[in-house]
């Protein structure tokens, strides 16, 4: 019976992981979007051993470049594989929230945390069917955390390193993941007073990265890397002013929330509930102020793009988990317990379609919307049809998943036009040095995005490169394809010689071969 108790929360994890699993594995061959493209590719050029930011160059850290080239070296470079990987990932988030909640606030919350984490990093508001940077941030950033609560308790110097290193490689993942590193780092002051321990627990977590700048050093990138990742990143998180952030702010969380409502209404008594009771007041601290970095990390740069919500979604988990613990103290076992699972029914019923039925097209639909991810399949699946395998590839426009699907180098190291596009004092200087590495490189095929989405050009931006393919493309390159947006739910693809006409829709892309006789 004793050992029938000590397995049944654990029997609980796994049925939570199995759900959060069957959704996902159902939902495996969504495209990939944007963010998932340049980390696809970057991990496939890893494969194929070359160095992050040597033919390819963006201002996000390796970090997550190197965890896709892990995905894939396992599970194939294929949409599915990716999203296997990020399967994975998940599941091993809400084992760590489990033990996290349970360290915290007994072992109901730390169920409550699990699967609550489960349902909201799974929701369209945040993007979290896709493998974006965040879901690899939040993994090691957690894993870190425990391990400093489990130093704590034991007072073991090999504990805390290796807190201090997965709190390291969460940076390595992505840049906001600096405030989980203040986190820890603060907590530690507080609990231990010990400058010996700060600073062996500063080196470990710059660790991490230190051996990151040594390796692209090595490679002979580092320049490009120190460029991209701190001088250009300075100026893209300086981009929107303080005024716009509370309207931001409110428009993103509105749709990050969702149907998910309940689950945010209960962590946000947690944190009430946690402080009320003097056995979980010091604990409350803790995780109200892991909300409070955790929010720190969501609000870079004001934009709260929707997967940067879930930095935040930890924090969320335990919180409900919080209140959960806090009203079975309480009340007993039964009655939290049958309110979670009211209120998780509730979150979940009105997006059982998408949660149960949905097909990935129609689940990409409703996420994404008329964004050109599914057309872009198409279109690499083309190039690579009728190409050889060192042909190069050029594209006008933010679709570096091309790239990957078809399996060829890009003809420039922009693999985005957005930062071409911006109000910042690089932009020129970028769209002159793009120009001039296509008409150096001769790519076989260019293709040319006609969508704001793969733009976001405004009037402030600077329109060279539009001038130059005026005058450039007609003289060298002849159109070969061409998709035709016609409605929310239909595409017209043309390919070969019929493709040479203008589009009939505001919104389309076109793919066009190198002719021969260019000099």
């Amino acid at each position: 019976m004793r050992n029938y108790k000590a397995a049944l929360p654990w029997m609980v994890v796994l049925l939570v992981v199995l759900f959060a699993a069957a959704v996902r594995i159902r939902l495996l061959d969504i495209p990939l979007e944007r963010d998932e493209g340049e980390y696809a590719y970057a991990g496939q050029l890893i494969l194929e051993r070359i160095p992050p930011y040597k033919i390819a160059w963006n201002m996000k850290l390796p970090g997550t470049y190197a965890a896709y080239a892990t995905i894939m070296a396992v599970f194939g470079q294929t949409i599915a594989g990716i999203h296997l990987g990020l399967m994975l990932v998940n599941a091993a988030t809400i084992v760590l929230l489990y033990l996290l909640g349970k360290q915290l606030f007994g072992t109901t919350a730390g169920l409550v945390a699990c699967a609550s984490y489960a349902l909201i990093s799974l929701a369209p508001g945040v993007l979290g069917t896709q493998a974006h940077a965040t879901h690899f941030v939040v993994l090691p950033a957690l894993a870190g955390i425990l391990l400093l609560l489990k130093a704590e308790e034991t007072a073991r110097w090999s504990t805390l390193l290796w807190s201090g290193i997965l709190l390291g490689l969460a940076f390595v993942m992505k840049q906001q993941a600096i405030f989980f590193l203040a986190f820890a780092v603060v907590y530690l002051a507080w609990r231990a007073r010990s400058w010996r321990k700060l600073i062996v627990y500063a080196a470990a977590l710059a660790l991490p990265y230190g051996l990151t700048c040594l390796i692209l050093w090595r490679a002979g990138v580092f320049d490009r890397f120190w460029f991209w990742t701190v001088t250009y990143a300075q100026d893209y998180v300086s981009q929107v002013p303080l005024n716009l952030a509370p309207g931001r702010l409110a428009l993103k969380l509105r749709g990050a929330v969702g149907v998910n409502l309940p689950i945010w209404i209960l962590a946000s008594t947690g944190i009430i509930l946690a402080f009320v009771a003097s056995a979980t007041r010091r604990r409350a601290k803790f995780a109200t102020a892991f909300l409070v970095f955790s929010f720190a990390a969501l609000s870079v740069g004001w934009y709260f793009r929707e997967h940067y919500f879930i930095l935040l979604l930890p924090a969320v988990a335990l919180l409900a988990g919080a209140a959960i613990g806090s009203l079975e103290g309480r009340f007993g076992h039964v009655w939290p317990a049958a309110l979670f699972a009211i209120l998780f029914v509730v979150s979940v019923a009105p997006q059982r379609r998408f949660l149960f039925r949905m097909s990935p097209a129609e689940a990409y639909r409703m996420i994404y919307g008329a964004n050109p991810f599914q057309e872009t399949v198409e279109v690499a699946r083309y190039i690579r049809n009728n190409s050889s395998d060192d042909s190069r590839v050029g594209i006008l426009g933010s679709e570096p998943e091309i790239f990957f699907y078809a399996h060829r180098h890009s003809a420039s190291g922009y693999i985005y036009m957005y930062s071409l596009m911006e109000f910042q004092p690089y932009a020129l200087t970028m769209q002159h040095e793009f120009t001039e590495e296509i008409e150096a490189a001769r790519p076989e095929y260019v293709v040319m995005v006609n969508h704001i989405s793969s733009w976001l050009a405004s009037p402030f931006s600077e329109k060279l490169v539009f001038k130059w393919w005026q005058n450039y493309g007609p003289i060298h390159y002849t159109p070969v394809g061409l998709v035709e947006f016609v409605s929310p739910d239909q595409r017209d693809y043309t390919w070969g010689p019929a493709a040479d006409r203008p589009p009939r829709t505001f919104t389309s892309i076109s793919v066009l071969r190198r002719l021969d006789k260019s000099k």
